[in-house]
């Protein structure tokens, strides 16, 4: 267990619900903090933006590696320049966004890609930090940012072992005692067939730490599947309406879906109770309703039991199902009545 904020982060709580702005804003500070009022309201615990420019990301050059011609991409048709030109959060927003999101009682963070945004970040007193996929082999973005001191989550995707155990080993080394790795897929949308979610347990024996999930699959199927495995956070896209459009929009959550999500992983988190067998509190009363052995028919001291006049029925007051063949034969000691539960006291 750890603590992000005020918040408690573990197998005992739970899952941290966290919803991702990205670029869903649309370059819009209203939209964004309209955004960020709608994942309070839908019950997100977390709200997270990312730190950047189109300049700390790459150079503005639209040809070869620099052009995105993937016929299958969201952004097929941009150059990566543009793409984050219009997907970044401007970093004057970040305060009122944080702000906002406090006041409506969620933990508001973001995701750093360079040293200066970590260094800006701190500026606002950012409690946790959030790596990226693309970047989980940024060894001195790690460090930098462990050195803070504050939580760290993680973002797998494509990271081999090797890869991951390095970065941990770098954050660990670093100062982060704090640290939280998320499964993820880092195709957008991603499938469930290559989502994965076995990884989630073993990442957690692997690394020893608090595990969970980057969900870029659509629905809430595979995030609450996952909270069976033990994750401890889920991260989801959230936009107001996915018809707006927008960069990330075509994988992102709606309100209504959010409220599920946050709904529906606390119920799988309180469904996992621990190893039980027998009857629950709750279930006692239950037990009358199981089937047992009743006398059916009215009888006289002295008359044996026969399948015609002893059945197995509800309810349950009478001696269990298992004492059928051992009891047939024998002679009841008094007069008995249709319907009377069969019991020792009335067997010679």
């Amino acid at each position: 267990m750890l603590k992000i904020g005020e918040r408690s982060v573990g197998l005992g709580r739970a899952p941290l619900i966290i919803a991702e702005i990205s670029g869903n804003h649309n370059q819009s500070l209203e939209r964004a903090l309209k955004i960020v009022e709608a994942a309070a309201k839908a019950g997100a615990h977390a709200l997270k933006i990312q730190t950047y420019t189109p300049d700390t990301m790459t150079i503005d050059l639209d040809e070869r590696e620099f052009h995105i011609s993937d016929a299958k991409s969201l952004w097929v048709g941009s150059s990566l320049y543009q793409l984050y030109a219009q997907a970044y959060t401007p970093w004057d927003w970040h305060m009122p966004i944080f702000d906002r999101a406090r006041e409506l009682g969620m933990i508001a963070f973001s995701t750093p890609f360079d040293v200066t945004a970590v260094d800006f970040l701190e500026s606002l007193d950012a409690p946790c930090y959030k790596i990226s996929s693309f970047e989980n082999t940024d060894l001195p973005l790690i460090r930098r940012i462990a050195a803070t001191g504050k939580p760290m989550i993680i973002s797998t995707g494509m990271a081999t072992i090797a890869e991951l155990d390095e970065t941990v080993r770098a954050a660990r080394s670093a100062g982060c005692n704090d640290l939280i790795l998320l499964k993820c897929t880092s195709t957008y949308p991603a499938t469930a067939e290559n989502t994965n979610i076995l990884t989630i347990p073993h990442l957690r024996e692997l690394f020893g730490c608090e595990v969970g999930l980057s969900d870029h699959t659509l629905g809430v199927g595979v995030s609450v599947a996952s909270v069976a495995l033990g994750a401890s956070v889920i991260e989801k896209h959230f936009t107001l309406n996915r018809a707006d459009g927008g960069v990330d929009s075509a994988f992102s959550m709606e309100p209504a879906e959010m409220v599920q999500l946050v709904a529906e992983t606390e119920r799988a988190w309180r469904a996992l109770g621990q190893v039980s067998y027998g009857p629950t509190e709750a279930e006692m009363k239950s037990l009358q309703f199981r089937r047992s052995l009743y006398i059916v028919q009215d009888l006289k001291a002295g008359d044996a039991l026969t399948r015609e006049n002893l059945r197995a029925i509800r309810p349950g007051l009478g001696l269990p199902m298992k004492y059928l063949e051992q009891v047939l034969g024998m002679k009841v000691k008094q007069d008995v009545t249709r319907g009377t539960a069969l019991g020792w006291r009335l067997l010679k």
